[in-house]
């Protein structure tokens, strides 16, 4: 399986994830430290979508065009709409917590990490420099992971 495809099955996962913790209502978190979590990952989602720019609104898009992004949040960690919709999930389901709700969060993480495995592989055969960039900055919460 190449790359491209890897990402599509990760973003199908992660589609299916969310369709579903929208139809069980378990989607948006209850009790204020989980919607203030909720609500920073909208806005680290935002924001990173403004600096990103437009370049990867489809599944099949390809990250690696447009150049190397290093500002704004990804000056402190490399895939901050991948760790947004991972903490707007895990904090919806922290609310609704279930067996059903916790696999479906934890398939959604197998498809961000599966987009993020496939992504990095990309970055590093188009940019030399993604190495180095990768080295200071960390994938998911800046700082640790």
């Amino acid at each position: 399986m190449n790359l491209r495809s890897a990402s599509i099955i990760g973003y199908f996962f992660i589609v299916l994830a969310m369709v579903v913790l929208i139809f069980e209502h378990s989607i948006l978190a209850q009790g204020y430290m989980l919607i203030i979590i909720q609500l920073m990952a909208i806005m680290l989602m935002v924001w990173a979508r403004i600096i990103f720019g437009r370049r990867s609104f489809h599944a099949g898009a390809n990250p690696t065009k447009g150049g190397l992004v290093t500002t704004g949040p990804y000056k402190f960690i490399r895939h901050p709409i991948y760790a947004s919709i991972l903490y707007f999930l895990w904090a919806g389901v922290l609310s609704h917590l279930s067996i059903m709700n916790l696999l479906l969060v934890i398939i959604s993480t197998i498809g961000v990490s599966i987009r993020i495995f496939a992504e990095e592989r990309l970055m590093i055969l188009e940019y030399p420099e993604y190495g180095n960039y990768a080295s200071r900055t960390k994938r998911i919460i800046p700082f640790l992971i």
